[in-house]
């Protein structure tokens, strides 16, 4: 039984060289990601921060809602680093068609 070991680049960005009109969905798609990302940077921070003040109050509703959005925001912030490999992904599958 052989296995085999697939080398991951340092620097995992989307390879768009097969669609036309690479520079503008490049710019379009790292100005998305860069405002998803500190969209769900600012709500990590918030949801932390207001569920830590909720939580020594004693306001447990507060609380609950708080670290319910901090968990949506780490998923948020999760999904937008992985649109990277879907997008390579996909245009890799586009590319072999």
């Amino acid at each position: 039984m052989t296995s085999h070991l697939v080398a991951l680049p340092g620097d995992v960005f989307p390879d768009v060289s097969a669609i036309g009109d690479t520079a503008a969905l490049v710019a379009v798609l790292g100005a998305l990601m860069t405002v998803a990302l500190v969209i769900a940077v600012l709500m990590i921070v918030i949801c932390a921060a207001v569920w830590a003040v909720a939580n020594s109050g004693g306001n447990w509703q507060a609380a609950s809602r708080a670290k319910t959005g901090l968990f949506i925001a780490l998923g948020a912030a999760i999904l937008t680093g992985a649109v990277v490999v879907w997008a390579n992904f996909l245009v890799d599958l586009g590319e072999s068609i």
